[in-house]
């Protein structure tokens, strides 16, 4: 994430490497260039090299065998815990809004915005696809997110549990930083409103995290800053408990989007017995926020049977190998240069070579629109991997 690159940048500069600073608002050409190198390393820059195959993963029976003679420690369930997924359900979400299409010859597509005022931006002009390869479009409507956000705050509120956001904004370095900015703009939209020239004017992007507008603030004149800060408590105040990263130090879920991941965050939490840390270091049951319903579902089962059989038990608990279509940047392992916030309302289009609008979609201002594509070579070896193992 961005400020792990920038925390990275100024620890190779204290040691003497003559890296150029990480530009946020680039003015220059050479500023721009700067910025386009430097993100070509962030997100998961390594997986999709990695990922080259697809993934075939499982617990080795050494490992297995010793997790049930020796079973790390669990928390315990109960079936009056509060804790639940908090998801978009398929509303105005990436899963609701999917088209996919098959091509059947090689062919080359451009996406394309037209806006209901008649302008055009062509978002990517080429994106060759083989013959037999699969092209999915979907979006994630802005206006629904941050009406759900709204709505998912003021339940944990009301429900007396903290409030978490578990996203992926390393892997999903275009998509999920733009959803975690705007769930750090819809809790602090009280502050953000009392405070926008000033915020407006330090530069504070809260799709790095609420973390930057902490780190900004501290150029602040001292009264200036202190009345930020005061404002910054009393929305804590008057919000739902916020889960911590780092009780200690104060740092919350909110603070940098690369802090907490949902595959590791989740399982943390289910395997705590539903609790995550509050701010006085203890814990407590919580509202999971993960806003698109593609992913929600499998934790909210998981939830469900262990509040009504207990936590799992490591010395018993059978497990599940995994074959993950990945190979040559499948579906959303490719997606990133094909993800972009619709500059306008109007309608983004694929279309091939031949003029044919392969998918189309409406869409608003701020609207989260991305395509993937899967390879078919990829897809049979995904199958036959999952014959082959069985």
């Amino acid at each position: 994430s961005v400020p792990q690159l920038k925390a990275a940048v100024a620890e190779l500069q204290a040691k003497g490497y003559k890296l150029p600073d990480f530009p946020e608002n680039p003015a220059t050409d050479t500023e721009k260039e700067v910025k386009a190198r430097y993100a070509k390393v962030m997100g998961s820059a390594v997986n999709p090299v990695l990922r080259e195959g697809n993934s075939d993963r499982r617990a080795p029976k050494a490992v297995k065998d010793y997790a049930k003679a020796h079973p790390h420690s669990m928390g315990a369930w109960s079936g009056d815990s509060k804790t639940t997924v908090g998801s978009m359900d398929g509303k105005g979400d990436f899963f609701s809004n999917e088209k996919s299409v098959t091509v059947a010859e090689a062919t080359d597509v451009k996406i394309q915005f037209i806006g209901t005022d008649g302008t055009t931006k062509v978002l990517k002009d080429s994106t060759p696809l083989k013959a037999g390869e699969i092209l999915d479009g979907t979006f994630m409507s802005k206006a629904a997110l941050v009406d759900f956000l709204g709505t998912q705050i003021a339940r944990a509120k009301e429900d007396g549990v903290l409030f978490s956001l578990h996203m992926k904004a390393t892997m999903m370095k275009v998509s999920d930083p733009i959803i975690f900015g705007h769930a750090v703009e819809v809790f602090f939209k009280d502050l953000i409103a009392k405070h926008s020239a000033t915020l407006k004017e330090l530069g504070v992007d809260f799709r790095n995290g609420f973390g930057d507008l902490v780190a900004k603030i501290a150029k602040l004149p001292a009264d200036k800053k202190a009345e930020i800060e005061a404002d910054i408590q009393a929305a804590y105040a008057a919000g739902p408990a916020l889960s911590m990263v780092n009780s200690d130090k104060g740092i919350t879920n909110l603070h940098v989007p690369s802090d907490v991941i949902v595959d590791a965050s989740m399982p943390a939490m289910i395997r705590a017995g539903g609790k995550v840390w509050d701010a006085q270091g203890k814990t407590g049951d919580t509202l999971a926020v993960i806003p698109d319903s593609s992913y929600a579902g499998i934790y909210q089962s998981v939830i469900d049977f262990c509040k009504k059989n207990g936590a799992l038990d490591p010395k018993t608990m059978g497990s599940v190998p995994n074959v993950g279509l990945m190979a040559q940047a499948a579906e959303e392992y490719g997606s990133h240069n094909k993800t972009f916030e619709a500059p306008g309302k109007g309608t983004i289009n694929v279309t091939d070579s031949d003029g044919n609008v392969l998918i189309s979609h409406e869409v608003e201002e701020g609207d989260i629109w991305r395509a993937c594509q899967t390879k078919d070579a990829p897809i049979q070896d995904w199958v036959k991997l999952a014959v082959n193992r069985a």
